[in-house]
């Protein structure tokens, strides 16, 4: 059953008060001495002579750690959305965040302004989206090489029967495309199964097919976010196609987060050409938030970050025209 819960922003500050008096669940609390530290790869994908950047975000220690892999937008790099990578990692997560060559920072990089929209359009293409779809399990198929090849810095870091797929925009759509969409049009799936939950930040829906028919199937659990200002010049998707996916997933463990007022640069660092308005301080906060607690919840089996999930605390964080779904 779909549950709907709004809050007030001025209970934030309670919350936190109540979280670090009694020692409850907190997905922002965050030790003093953890720490995150980034290492650069290179994954070389010899099958289709690509290679592709990484930058791993580890946690302190030594012990092997749940893997999220993140997937970027159009004309980013795998440098994008730090806050991310690094609150997971020093919450004892290894972040791979990954980048697409074609549709990179190298689309837009060195161009005059003038020219910038038109690179960027020709790279939001079919051809691409095949090659970061292919990307994704190229990569996972890597880290478990590194992971036990001596002397690595990843050997034996990485519990890879543990591991969460996310991405924003482009990486949203990537994100799906492994995580369990259907494509009915073309009768083949992507669906990668070492993959045990997903985050989409502004996903969409497909404007030529049934959203029920493309996610209607997915087995995972799901979180999707967005925001009510969440457009792109780019693509089809629209503040309606991007809350579309949410209501035609499944029931059961499936989330959908609705940000008021935020636009498409709200998930990353960055205000976005066009971008109206200031960027929402809080938008970040409930990111972090909000995603601790699902990875806690379906990677590592945390019955108190499901309750938060499920509970008055995650509404706490939320300002009064903020929507949180469940199912």
């Amino acid at each position: 059953m779909r549950q709907w819960l709004w809050a007030g922003a001025v209970c934030l500050s309670l919350v936190g008060l109540a979280s670090a008096a009694d020692g409850a669940y907190d997905p922002l609390a965050v030790p003093p001495e953890a720490t995150a530290q980034t290492v650069d790869l290179t994954v070389h994908d010899a099958t289709r002579k690509r290679d592709l950047p990484l930058r791993v975000y580890l946690p302190a220690g030594t012990a092997a750690a749940p893997v999220v892999l993140f997937s970027h937008g159009l004309g980013g790099s795998c440098r994008n959305n730090a806050y991310l990578g690094e609150h997971w990692a020093r919450r004892g997560y290894v972040g791979v965040f990954m980048q697409h060559p074609g549709s990179d920072e190298s689309v837009w990089k060195g161009l005059p302004a003038r020219d910038v929209l038109k690179a960027m359009n020709a790279a939001a293409s079919a051809q691409n989206f095949q090659l970061r779809m292919k990307d994704v399990p190229a990569v996972i198929d890597q880290l478990a090489v590194w992971n036990q090849e001596p002397g690595h810095a990843l050997r034996g870091r990485l519990n890879l029967e543990q591991v969460g797929m996310s991405g924003h925009s482009f990486g949203a759509l990537t994100t799906q495309a492994v995580s369990g969409q259907n494509y009915p049009l073309i009768g083949q799936a992507y669906t990668d199964s070492r993959i045990d939950a997903a985050v989409a930040y502004s996903p969409s829906a497909p404007t030529v097919a049934a959203a029920a028919a493309a996610f209607g199937k997915v087995a995972i659990p799901w979180l999707t976010m967005t925001g009510t200002a969440d457009t792109s010049p780019i693509g089809n998707a629209t503040v309606e196609t991007r809350r579309a996916v949410y209501p035609a997933l499944p029931p059961g463990d499936k989330y959908g987060l609705v940000l008021f007022g935020a636009q498409h640069s709200a998930f990353s660092e960055r205000a976005l050409p066009g971008d109206r308005g200031e960027r929402n301080p809080n938008h970040h906060r409930v990111i972090q938030a909000f995603t601790m607690a699902f990875w806690d919840t379906y990677l590592r089996g945390d019955a108190a970050a499901k309750a938060w999930l499920r509970g008055p605390a995650a509404a706490a964080l939320l300002e009064a025209q903020d929507e949180w779904q469940q199912k």
